[in-house]
This record gives structure tokens, C-alpha cells and sequence, in this order.
């Protein structure tokens, strides 16, 4: 596989707990969306296992952001793929941690 030109990898959580909350429908969705906005050439996607935080699920981490979404759907999933063309990743209410660029920390309005 080649990477060149990509800028962002979502890890897409479709382990038991995810796939029990949604996250084959999440899956199908950012990568329709990803499609269907001519991203897929700078947005590369994998299906993990499990990504740890199964209470949260269906997770989505973004890299090399290192933002951590919970309890994605499919409205979430195109908002998300719509702010990453757009360039801007803020305003999505379900993330879970960010990374300060040196550690991941919780999102504040999760505290």
C-alpha cells in the first residue's frame, strides 16, 4: 500500500463491543463519506480489534491528530468527515481524548 499524499489515518474500532453499539454501520459510513468527498487519497482508513475504551464505543482515533472519538453513529461519522475537509476537527461532541503533543488528555468537557 502506498501512503503517499495522505494526511490523516482513522482507526476504526470493530471490535465485540463496537460492533455490538453500531461500528460496522460507523465503518460503512466514513468510508462512504470518504468516497463520496474524493478523500480517499488523503484520508486512509483501518478496522482495528479493539482500541481499549469498549464503554466508549464505537471509538474512532485520528491520527496524526491523536483525537479519540466515542460513541460514534453515522451522523457523527459524516459530521466528522465533514469537518476534516473542512479542515477543522473542534466541534465534534464526542471526543473522548486529544493529544497535547506530548501526552493524551482527556477532552475538557468530559470532566
Amino acid at each position: 500500500m502506498n501512503l503517499d499524499g495522505v494526511s490523516k489515518h482513522l482507526l476504526i474500532c470493530n471490535g465485540k463491543t463496537c460492533m455490538k453499539n453500531g461500528a460496522e454501520e460507523v465503518t460503512e459510513t466514513v468510508r462512504g463519506e470518504l468516497k463520496n468527498l474524493a478523500l480517499q487519497q488523503e484520508i486512509h482508513t483501518t478496522k482495528t480489534l479493539c482500541n481499549g475504551q469498549c464503554k466508549h464505543g464505537p471509538i474512532v482515533v485520528l491520527y496524526p491528530d491523536g483525537a479519540w472519538y466515542k460513541e460514534m453513529n453515522k451522523i457523527k461519522s459524516e459530521e466528522l468527515i465533514r469537518q476534516l475537509k473542512e479542515e477543522r476537527t473542534g466541534n465534534l461532541s464526542s471526543k473522548l481524548y486529544y493529544h497535547d503533543g506530548k501526552t493524551f488528555k482527556k477532552d475538557e468537557s468530559e470532566i
